[in-house]
C-alpha cells in the first residue's frame, strides 16, 4: 500500500504524521511525508520519502485573522499546488491531518480515498457536549442540559460560518460545496482523553497516540537524588509563555532535579539542578516523577504512557480542553494563569498524592483497547 501522509510543520501536528509514517514502514507499506520544515530533513533521516507541502505561505488576499479563512481558503490554495506531487507520488491511499485540509482536498479532487487524522482527541461539535474547547464536562441534569444547549447555541454561528467557507473554497476548486468527509477517521488519542458522546461517528476509530521519538540524543538528568521533574513548554503558537524562568523561581528550593525539553538551547545560564535541551523525551520520562507542560497533546500522551502525572499550564487552543479532561481524570492539576506560587503549590501537590501517579497508569492501561492504524487504513482500502 502506497500511502500519502500530508500535515503541516507545526510539531504537534507533524510528529503524528511521522510517527504513523513509521508504522506503515515497520507493516511493510510504503509513506510519503508531505509536509514543510524542519521534519523533511527528519523523515529523510530515517529512511522516509518526504515532499514538500507547498501553498502553505499566507498570500495578499488571505485573512489569517480569521480562523475559517486560514483554514479553508488556504486549504483550497495549497490542494492545487499539491496536485502535481500527489499525481507523481500514486498513492492508493491520502492520509490527512485534521487541520492541514488540503491533503483532504487534493485526494477528493483526484478521486483517491482519503482518511483524516486527528492527532489529539476528536474536536467534532456534538450534540450532546458542551463545546470543544470549553473544557467543561457534558451538563448533569435538567440545569446541566440547558447550560450546555445555550452554549451549543451560542457558537452554532461559527460552526455554520466556517461550514459556509468550506463549502465556497470546495466550490473555488471545482468540488461540491458540501463535503462528504474521510473514508475514516483515525483519532490518535488514548481512551481516558476522550469523552462519550451520543453522536459518535461510526467512521472514527481510536488508535492511540502516535508518538515518537525524533531525536537519539539522551539528555542526562542533573545529580542528586531529589525526584526529577521534566519541563516541556508549549511549542504551539496559542501556549503559554515564560515557562522556564517561572519553573526555575518556583522550584528553587524545593529540593528537586529539573530537564527543560526545548528545541533551541536556552539563552540564559541555568542553575545547577536544571539542565536544558533538545533530547529523548522518552527517556527523560521514564526517570521522571513529574511533568510540566503546556497540555500539548504530544508530550502529554507520552507522560501517560510512562504513568508520570502532571502540571498543565494550557494556552489557547485545545490546549484549555485538554488539560481539563487530565485534570478530570486525576492524572493531573490544572494551573491557570501561570505563577511562581501557583506552580510551586502544583508540583508540591502532585509529588506528594500518589494519586495522580495512579491515575496516569490507569490511563496508560488503555492503550490495550486501541486500534491499529495501519489497519484502518487497510481497511478503507479493502
Amino acid at each position: 500500500m502506497r500511502v500519502a501522509v500530508v500535515a503541516g510543520p507545526e510539531a504537534g501536528h507533524a510528529v503524528p504524521a511521522l510517527g504513523l509514517c513509521r508504522k506503515f514502514v515497520a507493516a511493510g507499506d510504503d509513506p510519503v511525508f508531505v509536509s514543510d520544515g524542519r521534519w523533511l530533513d527528519v523523515a529523510r533521516d530515517i529512511g522516509i520519502e518526504a515532499r514538500k507541502l507547498g501553498g502553505l505561505a499566507p498570500r495578499e488576499v488571505d485573512d489569517d485573522s480569521d480562523s475559517g479563512a486560514k483554514l479553508h481558503a488556504r486549504a483550497a490554495h495549497v490542494s492545487t499546488a499539491l496536485l502535481p506531487d500527489l499525481r507523481d507520488i500514486s498513492p492508493d491511499l491520502v492520509v490527512s491531518d485534521v487541520i492541514t485540509v488540503g491533503g483532504a482536498m487534493a485526494a477528493e479532487r483526484l478521486g483517491i480515498p482519503w482518511v483524516e487524522l486527528s492527532p489529539h482527541p476528536l474536536y467534532l461539535p456534538s450534540k450532546g457536549l458542551p463545546p470543544i474547547g470549553s473544557g467543561l464536562a457534558a451538563g448533569t441534569g435538567v440545569r446541566g442540559r440547558i447550560r450546555d444547549a445555550m452554549l451549543r447555541a451560542a457558537t452554532a454561528p461559527h460552526i455554520r460560518k466556517g461550514r459556509a467557507q468550506r463549502g465556497e473554497a470546495r466550490l473555488s476548486v471545482g468540488l461540491p460545496a458540501d463535503d462528504p468527509g474521510p473514508a475514516a477517521r483515525m483519532i490518535a488519542t488514548l481512551p481516558a482523553l476522550e469523552v462519550p458522546r451520543p453522536d459518535w461517528p461510526s467512521n472514527a476509530h481510536l488508535v492511540g497516540p502516535l508518538v515518537w521519538e525524533p531525536s537519539d540524543n539522551v539528555l542526562e538528568p542533573p545529580p542528586g537524588d531529589g525526584p526529577l521533574v521534566v519541563l516541556a513548554p508549549s511549542t504551539a503558537s496559542t501556549g503559554a509563555g515564560g515557562m522556564l524562568d517561572t519553573a526555575i523561581h518556583a522550584l528553587d528550593g524545593l529540593g528537586v532535579r529539573m530537564l527543560v525539553t526545548l528545541f533551541e538551547p536556552p539563552e540564559t545560564d541555568l542553575p545547577a539542578w536544571v539542565r536544558a535541551g533538545y533530547g529523548r523525551q522518552d527517556e527523560m520520562l521514564r526517570h521522571a516523577s513529574a511533568l510540566v507542560c503546556g497540555a500539548g497533546h504530544g508530550v502529554l500522551a507520552k507522560a501517560l504512557l510512562a504513568g508520570v502525572p502532571l502540571v498543565t499550564v494550557p494556552g489557547g487552543g485545545d490546549q484549555w480542553e485538554v488539560a481539563n479532561r487530565i485534570a478530570r481524570q486525576g492524572s493531573g492539576v490544572l494551573i491557570r494563569p501561570l505563577s511562581v506560587e501557583a506552580l510551586r503549590d502544583a508540583v508540591r501537590g502532585v509529588l506528594d498524592d500518589p494519586a495522580y501517579g495512579a491515575a496516569a497508569r490507569s490511563a496508560a492501561a488503555g492503550i490495550a483497547d486501541v486500534e491499529d492504524p495501519v489497519a484502518v487504513c487497510r481497511a478503507v482500502l479493502a
